[in-house]
């Protein structure tokens, strides 16, 4: 691993099947422990309920509100600066339940990769 700077992109931002836009801010083999993207939920929205494998997750909100629902915990109202904790292997999905975004960041260890998404279909 080298010092190095990642200056963000918004034009980066992309559409993903579980409901929301992602700009993934730091993913690369070059730091393996850790991934951190930009996730955007619309007004109304909520995200498909799915888990990841051997990866813990943190949601950072940063703007709106919303309603996270992880397996293991009752919903709960979520907004600025508040941190949700996602264990490996535990079922989330979350609905924006503001007029506005919903905006948060998706702190990946080890960072994310594809292969350890798995969507549930109920």
């Amino acid at each position: 691993m080298h010092p190095c700077v990642k200056k963000f992109n918004y034009q980066s931002e992309f559409f993903i099947s579980e409901g929301c836009y992602i700009n993934e801010i730091s993913n690369s083999e070059e730091d393996p422990g850790l991934s951190i993207a930009r996730a955007r939920v619309e007004p109304g929205v909520t995200t498909k309920l799915h888990l990841l494998l051997d990866t813990i997750e943190r949601y950072v909100v940063l703007e709106g509100e919303g309603l996270v629902e992880v397996e293991g915990i009752s919903p709960q109202n979520v907004g600025p600066c508040d941190v949700v904790i996602i264990p490996p292997e535990c079922t989330q999905k979350i609905t924006n339940t503001s007029a506005s975004d919903l905006i948060f960041l998706a702190i990946c260890s080890p960072r994310f990769r594809k292969s350890i998404y798995q969507e549930i279909v109920s």
